[in-house]
């Protein structure tokens, strides 16, 4: 007699919804407008509110057909999901010219309005690299982006945590607009997390205004703080001293070439901050700005540095030595200094001695990086007062420039080096070492 009952259903079928939702989780947006289609289940699980907390919406610069409907899908998802969203990313790649620009405003307009409407989690917003000084932005244009976008702000400022206006490039007046609609409601804001890096314009002297001094002001709540030190004051060091010591943990501050960093900042200003904000830790990421006496300006030993990153980019000048920024400066850190991040053109000078002798005496150093024109030789030290238990590293990254076209023999010796402490490279190492022509 045959089996008249009905077949066996798929073990999808039977999946809990939160099974369903992780799994829904992975798909993107054209995957999971497909499964909704399945069944009523399935279509029902999309909907729910988990799926949609966190979006990256990105408007493409390139003109192409499949490009025109990303400003439609963009509207449409905030206007579909966006009460749920609570992490917003907004990516403008490669902008090419007006009119694009002005569409993106409008858009922009559009999808900010109706979430200052419909949102009620919104608690982290990043809109980076606007370039809001290149000449695509009219002057109207930009005008009008920045005032929709400083009313979304003063909106969300209740209740965002997070914001990064990374890369804006906006005058003074503009950018202190911005910050201030986030505590326009309170007169002061709770918001945790701000990332400023290159916020304002190349070439501004930030430090000395006092405009920027009384928005900072406003600030209550500070956890981390992410600028160029051509914001840095003893103005600045104050304020975050008396506003936000309770919360304050870490500074990351770029200081470029072409940003102003010939203040005077006081070494008592840097104390008194870390003494009031005692889990404070400050990592610095130079530019080209290479020089011993430029450095010694800035790096002053009251900082509670964790961290450096030293890029020449490449560039090379005969004027400038690394030698007494590593042997006089950065020994100044050797508490607390964990990651040191070193790209070098120093074809003129050789640093292996001082920059072992850096590592051993740096007692909670776990990261190093270095490009830099070294000798092979300094791999097998550096590894051997690793098995000696003299440094602590846990990641060595290295790429030994050389000046031959023909690295063979070099890498002969790295690959013997390694063999000689593979037992500890496997074991306790991050470990990654090349040599690297610089014809």
């Amino acid at each position: 007699m045959e089996d008249e009952s009905e077949p066996e259903q798929s073990f999808w079928a039977y999946l809990p919804d939160v099974c369903l939702r992780h799994v829904f989780h992975w798909l993107d947006d054209r995957d999971r407008s497909r499964a909704a289609l399945v069944c009523k289940k399935w279509r029902c699980a999309m909907q729910s509110g988990s799926l949609w907390r966190c979006r990256t919406i990105t408007f493409y610069g390139q003109p192409s057909r499949a490009r025109t409907l990303e400003f439609q899908s963009a509207l449409w998802y905030t206007k579909k999901f966006g009460k749920y969203l609570k992490h917003l990313e907004i990516k403008l790649s490669n902008p090419y010219n007006t009119p694009f620009i002005k569409k993106f405003q409008v858009i922009m307009r559009g999808l900010l309005s109706h979430l200052g409407k419909c949102n009620s989690h919104l608690v982290s917003l990043s809109i980076k690299y606007l370039e809001l000084d290149c000449l695509i932005w009219r002057n109207v244009v930009r005008a009008q982006f920045i005032k929709n976008l400083s009313a979304f702000l003063k909106r969300m400022s209740n209740q965002l945590d997070y914001l990064n206006l990374k890369g804006a490039r906006i005058t003074l007046e503009e950018g202190c607009e911005l910050l201030n609609s986030l505590s326009s409601l309170t007169n002061r804001s709770f918001i945790s997390e701000i990332n400023i890096e290159d916020f304002f314009s190349l070439h501004l002297s930030v430090y000395s205004s006092a405009l920027f001094h009384q928005t900072m002001s406003k600030f209550h709540k500070l956890t981390i703080l992410t600028f160029n030190y051509n914001c840095i004051s003893d103005e600045l060091l104050d304020i975050l001293r008396e506003r936000s010591s309770h919360s304050l943990c870490t500074l990351n501050i770029k200081c470029h070439i072409h940003d102003p960093h010939g203040q005077v900042v006081s070494g008592m200003s840097w104390a008194n901050l870390a003494k009031r904000a005692p889990k404070l830790n400050v990592n610095f990421f130079f530019e080209r700005v290479m020089k011993h006496d430029h450095l010694a300006r800035i790096l002053l030993e009251e900082i509670p540095v964790r961290s450096i990153s030293l890029r020449s980019c490449y560039f090379s000048d005969p004027d400038w030595t690394m030698r007494p920024t590593l042997t006089n400066l950065l020994p100044a850190y050797w508490h607390g200094l964990q990651k040191l991040t070193l790209e070098l053109n120093n074809d003129h000078e050789l640093l292996d001695n001082e920059l072992l002798q850096l590592i051993i005496s740096c007692k909670r150093l776990l990261f190093l990086k270095v490009w830099a024109f070294l000798s092979v030789s300094f791999m097998e030290r550096l590894l051997q007062n690793r098995a000696e238990r003299k440094c602590i590293l846990t990641t060595i990254k290295v790429r030994i420039y050389t000046a031959q076209d023909d690295s063979t023999e070099e890498e002969r010796l790295l690959a013997d080096i390694y063999r000689k402490f593979k037992y500890l490279i496997d074991s306790e190492l991050n470990y990654f070492v090349i040599t690297y022509p610089m014809v």
